[in-house]
């Protein structure tokens, strides 16, 4: 099963030494159909014996703490990078183009690494936290624009929001009350590029119409699609609890932690982005 996070989406977990990378999640009924359990896990081996098909003994696997530690690590420096900013750059009136324009850099350099680390073969750390950095000093300074001038408060409730949001889907994925499945995956890939479509369309309507083009981000309608996109959000974050859980099951190396956490905190910051907006929109109709 393939994340539509696109760090998962282009490989997922690979294997080191050349040997074939984790690419699909085992499919359900496949041993009933008789399909080939080494299709959909190459870091299974044959037992000569029994017959079964058992993990590697590996002493650099992924761990679930590797995970955390990684995820830790990366959101830690986007909550340190935000922080930073929030209180080095001014957003009076006086600062307040230069305070758009450094936020704008920031999050046109955050989205380029953000692709290149999507397409490297191996998981590069260095990369990772530097696209953490850049995207928490674009968070920074928006969120302390829209505290002062729209909704104060805003960015604490975004944050609280989305530590729920968070909790709320990993709670119910480990509870099996959300089930990842290829028909909840291709429900989620078609939500999230309809999505997409739709918010680019916006996008140029305003930028070639003025305003806030077709009125998809403002008003009661920006209310119902922010709340959508946080749904599409949580959604994903549970592709990629289910993408973690199969690349630990399946014995994926110890770098691919930092591919986890680097997914993760994408889907956290979409999350955070939309709810921050959300919460602008309501303070707004006040």
């Amino acid at each position: 099963m393939r994340s539509s996070n696109p760090v998962f989406s282009r490989r997922g977990f690979s294997r080191d030494n050349g040997h074939a990378g984790f690419n699909a999640a085992p499919q359900a009924g496949a041993a009933a159909a008789g399909a080939n359990p080494y299709a959909t896990n190459p870091y299974a081996q044959q037992d000569a014996q029994l017959g079964a098909p058992q993990a590697p003994a590996r002493t650099d696997a992924m761990t679930i703490d590797d995970v955390v530690t990684r995820t830790a690590m990366t959101l830690g420096t986007v909550i340190a990078a935000a922080a930073i900013a929030w209180w080095v750059m001014p957003v009076d009136e006086a600062n307040l183009g230069s305070a758009y324009g450094v936020a704008i850099g920031a999050a046109i350099i955050g989205f380029v690494l953000s692709l290149v680390n999507s397409f490297k073969r191996r998981p590069s750390p260095p990369l990772i936290l530097t696209y953490a950095a850049f995207e928490g000093v674009f968070l920074g300074i928006v969120s302390n624009i829209v505290s002062m001038y729209v909704a104060p408060g805003a960015a604490m409730q975004a944050v609280i929001g989305t530590m729920a949001v968070f909790a709320g889907v990993l709670i119910a994925y480990r509870t099996g009350l959300i089930r990842v499945t290829r028909r909840f995956y291709g429900f989620v890939m078609a939500a999230a590029i309809g999505f997409m479509l739709l918010m680019m369309v916006n996008l140029l309507f305003a930028v070639f119409g003025g305003g806030d083009g077709l009125g998809f981000r403002s008003g009661a309608l920006g209310v119902v699609f922010g709340i959508v996109a946080i749904v599409i959000g949580a959604c994903i974050l549970a592709l990629n609890f289910k993408q973690v859980e199969d690349g630990i099951a399946y014995g994926a190396p110890r770098e691919e932690a930092w591919l986890a956490a680097f997914g993760l905190t994408v889907t956290l910051v979409w999350i955070y982005i939309e709810m921050l907006r959300l919460v602008a929109i309501l303070s707004g109709d006040d």
